[in-house]
């Protein structure tokens, strides 16, 4: 799962070297923690938060056929 929201990520970037994804494992749930360059935050939150939104959807959807729950931070 992490690869695809970093696959996700990276093609959004400009400055990919920025980008870090951290995962913490609970007993069902998984949080990513995405940190990105401050310049691009505005391309992964996207506007009115629309970008944001369905990054979270498709990664819920992944770990929904995994049985388990995800939650996904966005740092600057």
């Amino acid at each position: 799962m992490k690869e695809i929201l970093e696959t996700i990520i990276l093609n959004l970037v400009e400055n990919k070297d920025a980008v870090e994804v951290k995962e913490t494992q609970e007993e069902k749930r998984i949080v990513f923690d995405v940190k990105v360059a401050k310049e691009d935050m505005g391309k992964i939150i996207g506007k009115q938060g629309r970008l944001a939104k369905s990054i979270r959807t498709v990664m819920k959807s992944v770990a929904g056929k995994n049985g388990k729950k995800v939650t996904v931070e966005f740092d600057g």
